[in-house]
């Protein structure tokens, strides 16, 4: 990688090193041989699978090769219906699977398009325009604003320029170039001030760069090659369902072939335990579990969707749950994008202005009392100028907006105010605004006649306008710069000399505000007379008349200090990640309550710095990081990472994407975003609004919960029916079941209510605990337990319904057949009666039973369906079953309710007494210690 600190260089030294002219550029042939020689100006995607390589790659996982076993079984036992069911899961998987891979191979080709597509070029001594993909090292470029910077160049001469960052530095305000020189070795991109980086915007002035990097050498192609190396995570909620499968596979097929040697050892004819344990196995294994995960996984979305929140792949919902951090940029996530003045001081007066964002409605204030500008000579003189001096504008803007109604929903047209021009200029401007002082007000009284632009060498601007015979002119910059070339102030409405004790006031009100975190900006005017001789920019800009200051900042989103509020009560860590400076993060970061007290806030340069190991130390009390590069995004996740938390990385920019793609979700602004930033998301906000965050993680958590509930019901039931079976041969008695039954059981007694639960509400508390951990087992917090002992309560009730039947009439030619009807009835009923208590956590009597109105038509369908296998009379031969009369039911009511009531009962008598115990987040943080 190139080392040279091209921002170091003299402009002759440049041309030396790049062995190029600068007044004339390259010729053609050399050109030619370069272009040959390091490739074209683009952004390789590196190698890609083919999409029918991508749908194949779908059947590779262990799961699905079980699946596709299952279906030749069905097949073979003449199951259908059981195998086109098993088929269709395997199809849905993949095409799912599919999708999702194919999107997020289209991040590098949103990131291409963020290449200027012609460029100006000089070669030859002529201007030519050319496209960037044919630009090479030593070129010579022109650019000017509302182009994008075809390559990284470092600029040699600057007119005014100025370039919009944010997508690669995460600045918020556009940053001035000049051509000097700058000593310092270690600079953070946005301190170059003399390069211009591939994918930026400029958006004032003009400037011309010679070419030092192209293509993948830019900053943006090290974007590019961090999103082709960082692999994406595996979700906590695959890995254990993978897991899960295996265990379940082993242990059925175990049990399974158990069962058959059992029932051969006691006499029991070999094929007809052969077929047994075949259809035992097949519905042993939870060939639906994956179906089912995806279908909540699916109808979660949905709901999602309806939050404002769109899942671009589906196990993300889950991974939100057991997030435990968020990195959240600051620029247009944590705050509005929208420079805003919020203070004023005039004449010695501290000033309050209200109103947020472009919208030109507020007051300003003095001591909770609101200033009238017809009656404040001072504050109208500085609108005044804050207005003249301005080359932003806002305006209103019809957008379409979706809006519920009760049958389907409408498009409206909504307005809102944008911006047109610099942000700091568009904030002065609504600021006049606010008060009624606008362009269009003052057009009939002053009209410009020559503009002054501003620099990063002048730090200030001044226009002249011509007023009631005379002239004006109108200054605002730097307030150090600015007092320099003041002679007067206007202090309680009158001009007086600017003596060093008030120069002493202007220059502490400034640093005060400046400790805020706020930019901060002076105003000055001065009457030019008849006979004032003002030509040079010196001669104009020199006795000025000091007005006064304003201070402005990007300010936070109105909502998040509430979802951050929500976020640690769930016991998830709230970290800002920016390109801006330190102050004013960290004052941000106390706006919102992100820092607690001890907390870290460090630099990109100290993270630099720190090796890995010190930053493993310190990383969980870091929760603000300042003026960070792409790469130390991604190494703060990793570290993160490393620590074992699950990681959540908000953002919007391109310097975002690889750090999205590497943390455990990657969450997208909608509206704000780049595209790159979404093709490398999990999720993508379409509001912008970081507590749909909240939202989504809530959403997460309940869908992983309602996950661990079908697969309870699902073990639990799977327990008993193996039990059943393997204690029945242990015992030497006739089959319980028989296989065509046990089929049955599994594809619509395990089905439809599994899927009922995976919709079902979330418990009230959801969000009062602590995110599970990433390294939980399925089976965590008693889940093994209660599969286990509710299963095998299934089984012996079950069981025992069946003996007590054959035991009743053992003279019977029906006998058999009539107990297996009623452990069949029995088995079912259990099964459906367990349903209701896999909703709670604690049991079956916590909470109301009819609340889930998908899982009662559920369970109404099967109890419907196992009486039509019960009692109608062509189904019967088929499924080897009998009518059951009143003493039989009271018998298979009676064994089903017996291991959900008496676990229920047991739950609530042993939380009788019992304090409740809530897992609170411990808040706050140790300080640093050395």
């Amino acid at each position: 990688m190139d080392q040279r600190k091209w921002h170091q260089m003299e402009v002759n030294e440049l041309a030396q090193t790049l062995q190029a002219s600068l007044d004339t550029g390259l010729s053609s042939a050399e050109a030619t041989e370069r272009l040959m020689r390091d490739g074209r100006n683009e952004l390789s995607e590196g190698k890609k699978a083919s999409p029918l390589t991508l749908f194949l790659n779908q059947f590779k996982d262990f799961m699905v090769l079980v699946l596709i076993g299952a279906t030749l079984i069905s097949g073979l036992l003449g199951e259908y219906l059981d195998a086109i069911t098993i088929i269709a899961i395997i199809v849905i998987n993949a095409i799912l699977g599919f999708v999702q891979e194919f999107r997020a191979e289209r991040s590098l080709r949103a990131l291409k398009e963020l290449s200027a597509p012609i460029a100006k070029v000089f070669r030859g001594g002529q201007v030519l325009a050319l496209p960037a993909r044919d630009l090479v090292s030593g070129d010579m470029v022109l650019i000017e604003a509302g182009d994008r910077v075809p390559a990284d160049m470092r600029l040699v001469e600057a007119n005014s320029c100025y370039a919009e960052e944010s997508a690669l530095t995460g600045e918020s305000l556009p940053v001035g170039k000049h051509c000097s020189p700058i000593l310092s070795s270690d600079l953070p991109l946005g301190d170059q001030r003399n390069m211009c980086f591939m994918g930026t915007m400029i958006t004032r002035g003009s400037a011309k760069g010679v070419v030092i990097r192209t293509g993948m050498g830019t900053e943006m192609g090290k974007i590019a090659d961090l999103i082709q190396k960082t692999e994406s995570m595996e979700t906590p909620l695959q890995h254990r369902l993978e897991q899960l499968g295996k265990i379940l596979i082993v242990v059925a097929l175990g049990l399974t072939v158990m069962v058959v040697l059992a029932g051969i050892f006691h006499g029991q004819p070999a094929y007809d335990m052969f077929l047994a344990g075949v259809s035992l196995a097949v519905a042993a294994i939870p060939e639906g579990l994956p179906a089912i995960v995806t279908i909540a996984l699916a109808l979660g979305v949905q709901r999602m969707i309806k939050r404002r929140a769109i899942v671009r792949k589906l196990p993300s919902v889950e991974t939100l749950g057991c997030a435990s951090v968020i990195c959240s940029d600051k620029t247009g996530t944590l705050t509005q994008n929208k420079m805003t003045v919020t203070r004023l001081w005039i004449g010695g007066r501290p000033l309050e202005v209200t109103g947020e964002g472009y919208e030109p409605t507020g007051a300003v204030y003095e001591d909770g009392n609101a200033v009238d500008v017809k009656n404040d000579l001072s504050l109208r003189r500085m609108l005044q100028v804050a207005a003249l001096c301005n080359n932003a504008s806002v305006e209103k803007k019809e957008i379409e907006v979706d809006v519920k109604r009760k049958k389907g929903k409408d498009t409206i047209k909504q307005e809102e105010w944008v911006l047109k021009g610099d942000p700091t200029e568009g904030a002065l401007t609504v600021l006049a605004a606010k008060l009624g002082i606008t362009a269009k007000s003052l057009e009939g009284l002053y009209k410009r006649e020559k503009e002054y632009s501003f620099d990063s060498e002048r730090k200030r601007m001044s226009v002249m306008v011509s007023h009631q015979g005379g002239q004006l002119i109108c200054t605002k910059g730097a307030p150090d710069v600015l007092m320099q070339q003041c002679s007067y102030v206007l202090w309680d409405g009158k001009v007086v000399p600017f003596t060093g004790t008030l120069k002493k006031k202007v220059t502490d009100a400034s640093e005060s505000m400046a400790q805020s975190a706020l930019r901060v900006l002076g105003f000055a005017y001065r009457d030019l007379r008849p006979h004032d001789h003002t030509e040079t920019e010196a001669e104009v800009e020199c006795q000025l008349v000091f007005v006064g200051l304003a201070g402005m900042i990007d300010p936070p989103r109105k909502e998040v200090r509430d979802a951050i509020a929500t976020c640690r009560r769930a016991g998830i860590k709230t970290v800002m990640i920016t390109g801006d400076h330190q102050l004013t993060a960290e004052a941000i970061a106390g706006q919102l309550s992100i820092m607690p007290r001890g907390g870290l806030a460090i630099s990109g340069q100290q993270l630099a710095d720190m090796d890995d190991e010190q930053l493993d130390r310190l990383v969980d009390n870091i929760y603000v990081y300042a003026r960070v590069s792409p790469e130390h995004k991604l190494r703060i996740v990793k570290a993160l990472q490393r620590k074992g938390h699950v990681v959540a990385m908000t953002g919007d920019g391109v310097n975002d994407a690889p750090a999205i793609k590497a943390a455990d979700i990657g969450i997208a602004m909608g509206i704000t975003g780049t595209d790159v930033s979404k093709e490398a998301s999990s999720l993508v906000l379409s509001d912008d609004n970081f507590s749909t965050i909240v939202a989504a993680i809530e959403e997460g958590r309940g869908i992983y919960e309602n996950i661990r509930k079908f697969i309870r019901y699902l073990l639990a039931s799977n327990v008993g029916e193996i039990l059943t079976m393997f204690l029945a041969m242990l015992a030497g008695l006739p089959l319980p079941l028989v296989p065509i039954q046990i089929l049955w059981v599994n594809l619509v007694t395990d089905g439809l209510p599994a899927m009922a639960l995976g919709v079902d509400q979330a418990e009230k508390d959801l969000m009062q605990h602590k995110p599970r951990s990433a390294r939980e087992n399925i089976f965590a917090r008693r889940l093994g337990w209660k599969i286990i002992s509710r299963g095998i309560l299934i089984g012996l009730c079950t069981l025992g319904a069946f003996w007590i039947t054959l035991r009743s009439n053992p003279g019977s030619p029906t006998n058999l057949i009539e107990a297996q009807t009623v452990a069949f009835a029995t088995l079912v009923m259990a099964q459906l009666i367990h349903v209701f208590d896999c909703r709670s956590s604690r049991s079956i009597f916590h909470r109301n039973i009819f609340q889930n109105k998908y899982l009662v038509l559920a369970v109404l369908s099967s109890l419907l369906l196992m009486l039509g296998v019960l009692y109608i009379e062509a189904l019967q031969p088929i499924f080897k079953t009998v009518p059951i009369g009143i003493r039989e039911w009271c018998l298979v009511l009676v064994a089903a309710g017996i291991p959900t009531f008496l676990m229920g009962i047991g739950s609530v008598l042993g939380s009788n007494g019992k304090k409740k115990k809530t897992n609170w987040p411990v808040s706050g943080s140790k300080s640093l210690a050395r």
